[in-house]
């Protein structure tokens, strides 16, 4: 994992620990990334298997 990668992770784990999913707009705002950086960061992650994606719930699982 990369610096970028592991930031975004944890930012998603500590708004999944409050009940919260966070959107690509707060993710933009707490990262100061593109929406694209965020996407590919985020692609890696569900490839390295570190997060998934709920299709039927809309929701990052960790």
């Amino acid at each position: 994992m990369n610096d970028f990668e592991r930031k975004l992770y944890q930012i998603i784990v500590n708004m999944r620990l409050y009940g919260k999913n966070p959107t690509l707009p707060e993710l933009k705002r707490k990262t100061g990334k593109s929406e694209q950086e965020i996407s590919e960061a985020t692609k890696n992650l569900i490839r390295k298997g570190i997060l998934s994606w709920d299709k039927k719930n809309q929701i990052l699982n960790i």
